[in-house]
């Protein structure tokens, strides 16, 4: 992909690698500040709530997914490969404070 193609898939909203990971550390960072709050048990499963809210209002309304246990099944499996490339990623520490 070339850099006029990449800057016209940004304008129109697409993440590309540096992009989509930068928006997911604007996540973490959020966490992080809370975690000085709620405890990272806690905090954890509020994150995967709003995920899963999140992701649910996309499925119906932007998406229109019909069937929607393809669409948990599909999510399901990506969640999990995400979750084990994080565990073994070796430079995965405590957050800087």
């Amino acid at each position: 992909m070339n850099r006029k193609t990449r800057r016209a898939g940004v304008a129109e909203g697409d993440l590309d690698t540096t992009s989509f990971l930068k928006v997911a550390e604007l996540f973490i960072d959020v966490a992080n500040r809370q975690n000085k709050k709620v405890k990272a048990t806690d905090l954890q499963m509020a994150f995967l709530y709003a995920a899963a809210r999140y992701n649910a209002f996309v499925a119906k309304h932007v998406l229109n997914v019909e069937k929607h246990e393809e669409f948990v099944e599909k999510m399901t499996k990506e969640y999990q490969e995400m979750l084990r490339q994080n565990l073994a990623d070796e430079e995965l520490g405590r957050p800087s404070e």
